[in-house]
């Protein structure tokens, strides 16, 4: 996209999550005065339409121009929603400043050369044109290392915090407290409400008082209500950072030294002091020193983290590239707890403010939690279609009763107003209210089961989950592991193995210090706390944890350092301590650790590496690691271990001073590997119970681990992820080398040769091998996986509907691999424990995070109890909550459309139902029917398919179409039968006559002289034996479709659980009939009914019973019946057009397929199919090849069933 300065539009965050389009429009105000008068002339109309579509306001009143000449922008949003907003641009002066500043174009503003500010600003103008956003980067990413430590390392000037401080504003997360004034003008602006002031208008016109009052006193209780939920909620967020916005910091200024300061005048590049415990106000970039920070409010983990300083490299590569996905181990990030700083001995920690206010971490939280993303659900936009579709109905019936009434020649006004309430018949006010609740009682069910929801909008979308993704350790087993051996090396050989049964520590040696010192633990308040494997491995040694502040420093090192000695259970050591002198974080794209360590007595540092062996071997001498490394390795993860490799050199230094300054690539390489350290790691005991109950309902689950490929087929077997008889095969992927194009090979696990040194029985897969035989899966690694995606990416959809292991994957790679199965229109549940999953738990359309805290800003859903029941309960959940939406819309649609024939039969007349007609229906039934419907709780078996996923699906179409067949039938044959009746008489036109008939059915002289008041009836009056036959028919219509709608099992219990809704459902029904059978005057004349013979009133009710019985044997024998649309759809060649299903359909059908025991190049062209040219270049390949299943299909009409 062009971005120059005279382009109409540019891009903002450009490939973040936030991208936003702006498009730049000048105000012309001759348009601007006409848009005002015509919505005066329309008496608002048009302004509420500018209100509900700000861009109409935009493309009506200004003209495009470019964003240097714009007074008004456009940002429009990149997703699939494409949400425009509208931003009047304003000025900043820097003439406003104390200081003078310098009109000269080629002086900067600003020190840093990247800055935006610099690019901004106008000269001779000293002018900024701003618009209020929430996201701008003010430290630039181009910054390199180097820039970061020179250009901000000694803190900024006056003049220039004064300048950031007036572009940035302050640093603060203001959660405004709305008034409640504007609350209420939102709520009641909101087009239902709008819709439902213009239907109550009409019924407050024709003098339907209590009718009209209900609905008003109705819809302020649950305005009233949503506005307090609203405030309350505002109150408590703004409670929750107020505190963050007035910490009192220290930074250091440019040539006046240390100043104490209220966070709220922090600006990006200040230089921020850390004296000790504090609570963090920015993001900021460590320059000096290192510190430990609980990082809970973002991860939902409260594990202390490691953070180390920015390296001072000269080289030209951007800060964050520098340091790969790892950036984060040197940035502290807003509202984490920072625990404990490290000193570096060249004076106090330091830190480069990088981000204020809403551009922070906590920013990030706070917005999502204010704006939470819009969902892209086929239940919200089929209810749109439908709503329009009923709004139709309702057009037709305008016109309608408009033609009725001019034939008989009805005064305008009259027929205006009559035409406009049968218009507004069809679409139930109390629709989005009745579709929401739900929602709300699914919410508070998960709320007990420990369950927190911070995005009520995907409670839904968890009943269409039909794939869900674990992470393994934390997640799938136990998040402490079992110590249960070493296996060193010595001479280029693996050694005898160490038991920790025996009860025994470790032995001393280069392992045994390796295990001591390779770690990230820290003493707090006498407690050593860390990483659940770093604290399991430093138990095993025997060796205790010593702050060099506590106790007294021998070797000259900083106060900070970690001192370790030997305990009473340590084995015989002749080094009294160790000082861990600087530490590389682990991190999970790297897979590695190390530190540099002092032995107490010894002159040369000591380098300790541990991580992945796969890749500790890849930093060590070749001639140290052992021949049989890779059958070593196998052997044990073959049997589910967890396996860490541990490494060590010696290092020589002259200067202690410049240990800061040693890269971390120097450090970690030519090292000599040690051994092995082999941990059990146990499944929880939830983990098979559940995967088991996944399977059954026909979930797929898929592994994500960062763990070994072989540990995680193995936990996989273990844990019947993938069950027993299955292939499986591995996928392993290679870049292209020198000479040979990328490559795969397909290995099945059975056919790989077995480890000597221990027995294992491997799969017999006999003559199984093609697909239709046994089950087969994939496995792969996150390198292989990473090769797919770029040199073969047109089959990495064939291999992802059987993939079901994913080893060693980088927090990047598993939101990709989410991403993917989503575009192979499965709906994904991702469940991990939001450190290394938090971009896979937001990607997922419903993210699980096991943590301890209620809301975090890793995932929607937060599970207290850390186990994966929480899955099972929150996709029967989502399924109860998804059918008892559908249930709900289907009865308020059938409601709409019985009172609309009911009512439109009597405009055939020139009649219509009376006020307390209407209020029994409408609130004594609907109202309260619509609000209990959902209170049904879950059924406690997940069933073997889902709940059909869309609104215009055949099964509802049809339910609805044949219930309004049904219901027009018997309204029909009601309206016209009792006209035939020997007693009917048309009441409005004859009167006289009517009274006369009266004294045959009344049973009292009383019930006969109270008619004499109406014998003066005008042509619009209710009464009439048509009104009082088709009333109590539809009222239990209302009832029936009620009880037929309300679906039990398999994913709600029965309808007699809901006590609530059985007992209204019943006294509705109870009341009907009494007022149907009763003789009594006051019902008679409040009902507004003419008393018939007690046959007809008996034909009544059989008429409507009848329509019930036909109605539930036709919604749960036919519609309902699973079997009769599996064969249906069998008959006519019906499939899903879900692009997983298409595919498992072609592979069925391939006999080439799944690959075994061979290797496939990516050569030049003959094989097209496997070559992913678009990874390096978008235009090159057609877009249909380029993403297989990019855009949701619209699925087959019968597929969804």
């Amino acid at each position: 996209m062009e971005k120059s300065k005279n382009a109409h539009q540019a891009l903002l965050n450009e490939g973040e999550e936030n991208e936003l389009e702006v498009f730049g429009y000048h105000t012309q105000n001759l348009r601007r005065a006409l848009c005002l008068v015509t919505a005066v002339l329309t008496l608002g109309a048009l302004q509420l339409m500018f209100y509900w579509r700000p861009e109409w306001w935009v493309w009506t009143s200004c003209i495009p121009c470019p964003l240097q000449e714009a007074d008004t922008v456009l940002l429009r949003t990149t997703d699939e929603f494409r949400r425009y907003i509208r931003k009047k641009v304003f000025c900043l002066h820097l003439s406003t400043l104390k200081f003078p500043v310098s009109k000269n174009p080629e002086e900067p503003l600003v020190a840093d050369r990247h800055s935006v500010i610099n690019q901004a600003v106008m000269k001779p103008e000293l002018k900024i044109q701003c618009i209020q956003v929430q996201k701008i980067r003010l430290l630039e990413d181009s910054n390199t290392c180097f820039d970061i430590h020179h250009t901000f390392g000694l803190g900024l000037t006056s003049e220039e915090q004064e300048v950031r401080r007036l572009v940035c504003g302050p640093n603060a997360i203001e959660v405004e407290i709305q008034p409640i004034w504007k609350l209420l003008v939102k709520q009641v602006l909101n087009p239902f409400y709008v819709f439902q002031a213009f239907t109550l208008t009409l019924w407050l016109s024709q003098g339907y008082i209590e009718y009209s009052v209900a609905i008003i006193i109705l819809t302020i209780i649950s305005i009233v209500l949503s506005v307090y939920d609203l405030r309350q909620q505002s109150v408590k967020l703004h409670d929750l950072v107020e505190d963050h916005n007035k910490v009192q910091v220290t930074v250091s200024v440019k040539g006046k030294g240390l100043q104490e300061l209220e966070s709220r005048l922090l600006v990006p590049g200040d230089i921020l002091i850390l004296p000790g415990k504090t609570s963090l106000p920015c993001d900021a970039i460590l320059i000096d020193g290192s510190c430990v920070v609980n990082e809970g409010m973002l991860t939902g983990e409260s594990i202390p983290v490691t953070k180390t300083p920015l390296p001072q490299t000269e080289n030209t590569m951007p800060w964050k590239s520098h340091s790969l996905e790892d950036y984060r181990k040197h940035v502290l990030f807003c509202g984490t707890e920072v625990i404990q700083v490290k000193p570096s001995g060249q004076g106090p920690v330091r830190a480069v403010v990088l981000q204020t206010g809403y551009n922070t971490a906590k920013g990030d939280l706070v917005r999502s939690i204010l704006y939470p993303r819009p969902l892209n659900f086929k239940l919200y936009n089929d209810a749109f279609k439908f709503m329009v579709c009923l709004a139709c109905i309702g057009v037709v019936g305008f016109f309608y009763a408009l033609g009725i009434y001019m034939y008989h020649e009805v005064p305008p006004r009259e027929t205006a107003t009559m035409a406009l309430i049968l218009l507004t018949a069809t679409v139930p006010p109390v629709l989005p209210a009745a579709l929401t609740i739900g929602n709300v009682y699914a919410q508070k069910r998960l709320k007990k089961k420990k369950i927190f929801c911070i995005s009520p909008q995907r409670i839904n979308m968890c009943g269409q989950i039909n794939l869900v993704c674990f992470d393994k350790t934390g997640t799938l087993t136990e998040d402490g592991l079992d110590l249960w051996g070493t296996v060193p090396t010595a001479g280029n050989c693996f050694q005898a193995v160490h038991s920790f049964a025996s009860g025994q520590a470790v032995p001393w040696g280069p392992l045994c210090a390796a295990m001591t010192s390779c770690h990230s633990l820290i003493l707090l308040d006498g407690t050593i706390q860390g990483d659940p494997l770093d604290l399991k491995m430093f138990e095993g040694t025997g060796w205790n944890l010593e702050d060099c502040q506590a106790a007294p420093c021998k070797f000259g090192m900083s106060d900070s350092s970690t001192v370790i000695k030997p305990g009473p259970k340590a084995s015989q050591s002749p080094v009294d301590a160790i000082t861990i002198l600087r530490q590389f974080p682990f991190s999970s794209a790297l897979q590695r650790m190390s530190v540099i360590a002092q032995l107490a007595g010894d002159l040369h540092l000591h380098v300790y590496m541990k991580g992945a062996p796969e890749t500790v071997a890849r930093f060590c001498r070749p001639e140290t690691v052992p021949k049989n490394f890779p059958q070593e390795l196998r052997s044990y993860t073959v049997q589910g271990f967890r396996v860490i490799a541990l490494a060590h050199k010696t290092l020589k230094m002259e200067k202690l001073s410049d240990l800061e300054r040693l890269a971390r690539e120097k450090v970690e390489s030519e090292l000599a590997f040690l051994g092995l350290l082999i941990m059990e790691n146990r499944l929880k005991k939830e983990t098979k119970p559940v995967l088991k109950e996944l399977s059954e309902a026909h979930i797929r689950t898929v592994m994500i681990t960062g763990d070994n490929l072989q540990t995680a087929i193995t936990v996989a077997k273990n844990s019947q992820m993938i069950p027993t008889g299955s292939q499986i095969i591995i996928v392993e992927a290679n870049e292209p080398g020198d000479l040979l194009p990328a490559s795969v090979t397909w290995q099945l696990v059975g056919t790989q040769e077995p480890s000597p040194a221990r027995k294992e029985t491997y799969i017999d897969i006999g003559n199984s091998s093609a697909p239709g035989g046994k089950g087969y899966h994939f496995a792969m690694s996150g390198k292989s996986y990473q090769v797919l995606f770029q040199h073969f990416y047109s089959m990495l959809p064939k291999i992802l509907v059987n993939g079901t292991i994913f080893a060693r994957m980088s927090p990047g790679q598993k939101s990709s691999l989410v991403e993917e199965f989503q575009k192979l229109n499965y709906y994904v549940g991702m469940c991990g424990d939001g450190a290394n999953d938090c971009g896979a738990l937001k990607m997922a359309h419903a993210g699980i995070s096991l943590s301890e805290q209620e809301a975090s800003v890793a995932s929607p859903f937060t599970s207290k109890i850390a186990n994966i029941e929480c899955v099972p309960h929150l996709i029967r959940e989502g399924r109860a909550a998804l059918v008892s939406s559908f249930g709900v819309f289907k009865y308020l649609t059938m409601y709409g459309i019985i009172q609309f024939i009911g009512t439109s039969l009597l405009y055939w007349q020139l009649q219509l139902f009376g006020n307390y007609q209407y209020l029994m229906q409408d609130v004594a039934i609907t109202l309260m029917v619509s609000l209990t419907m959902s209170i049904n709780h879950a059924y406690p078996k997940l069933a073997p398919y889902r709940p059909a996923g869309q609104l215009l699906s055949p099964q509802l179409l049809l339910s609805v179409f044949l219930n309004s067949c049904f219901t027009f039938i018997v309204q029909v044959c009601a309206f016209l039968s009792v006209k035939q009746q020997p007693w009917y008489c048309e009441v409005y036109q004859y009167s006289e006559c009517f009274l006369t008939k009266q004294s045959n059915f009344s049973t009292n002289m009383s019930l006969e002289q109270n008619w004499t008041g109406n014998a003066t009836l005008v042509p619009a009056s209710v009464l009439s034996y048509e009104s009082t036959t088709l009333w109590p028919i539809i009222t239990f219509n209302c009832i029936s479709a009620a009880f037929v709608f309300s679906k039990g099992k398999p994913f709600r219990k029965p309808i007699y659980t809901n006590y609530l809704f059985s007992l209204l459902l019943t006294s509705a029904a109870v009341l009907t009939i009494f007022i149907l059978f009763s003789d009594f005057q006051d019902i008679y004349q409040g009902m507004e009914f003419i008393p018939t013979i007690t046959s007809w009133r008996v034909s009544i009710l059989v008429a409507a019973f009848v329509q019930f019985c036909v109605a539930f044997f036709v919604e749960d024998a036919i519609l309902q019946n699973r079997e009769l649309w599996l064969f249906i759809k069998k008959e006519f060649g019906f499939y899903s057009k879900s692009q997983y299903r298409i595919l498992q359909r072609k592979l069925a059908e391939d006999s080439t397929w799944p690959p075994m025991d061979r290797t496939d190049y990516a050569d030049d062209g003959k094989n097209g199919f496997y070559i992913n040219r678009a990874y390096e270049s978008p235009e090159q390949v057609p877009k249909g090849k380029l993403r297989l299943g990019g855009q949701a299909s619209e699925q087959h009409f019968w597929t969804r069933l």
